[in-house]
């Protein structure tokens, strides 16, 4: 979520995922997917800088891990096993 400022100073978050464009004349105007409108004092470039920290943080999340931590496989396969590969009415 990015946090972001209303035209009466009161703050509230947004998820950036679902911003589907953004207006900037005068006021920057956020648009949404299903077509609500959010009037915000930020500008088109201050939104924009926080949707690309909020994704980068996501992102950098992703690959933090433990020093003990190690990958697991999405799924563990024994090797000459079909097992894994069968399925019932093939």
């Amino acid at each position: 979520m990015i946090v972001v400022t209303r035209l009466n100073d009161s703050q509230f978050a947004i998820n950036p995922d679902l911003i589907e464009r953004i207006t900037e004349n005068p006021d920057t105007t956020l648009v949404m997917v299903d077509g609500a409108k959010y009037i915000v004092r930020e500008s088109m470039a201050q939104v924009i800088d926080l949707v690309a920290r909020y994704r980068s943080r996501i992102v950098s999340l992703a690959y933090v891990r433990e020093d003990h931590e190690q990958p697991q496989p999405a799924l563990a396969l024994v090797p000459n096993d079909p097992a894994p590969f069968t399925r019932k009415g093939i």
